[in-house]
């Protein structure tokens, strides 16, 4: 089994730092950001889980639910991550996703 701890770490303090954010921040991207990679994450376990279907994606719920989104993508990505490799690639995802978001 692969240790994902530090993969959740960056995701629960990204998110923690959304909701930290002041609304006018969620606005200039930040939130659009997070959206985004919620996205990525989520399929990228649709594609674990279900090779060979289309991934869904996830609909955009609002700049406040941001944060909750990338949580939820995030340990789901890490509880079908099976390798090293892969969750160093996945951590380096949301960190440069919560740099580009500037919070």
């Amino acid at each position: 089994m692969v240790d994902t701890t530090p993969l959740i770490r960056a995701v629960d303090h990204f998110a923690d730092r959304l909701r930290a954010a002041p609304q006018s921040r969620l606005q200039r991207g930040a939130a659009a950001e997070a959206l985004a990679l919620a996205r990525e994450l989520a399929a990228w376990t649709q594609r674990l889980e279900e090779p060979g279907t289309d991934p869904r994606e996830m609909p955009d719920a609002g700049m406040f639910a941001a944060a909750d989104q990338i949580t939820v993508a995030g340990h789901d990505l890490a509880l079908v991550l099976e390798s090293e490799e892969e969750v160093a690639e996945a951590l380096r995802l949301v960190e440069e996703a919560q740099k580009r978001a500037g919070v």
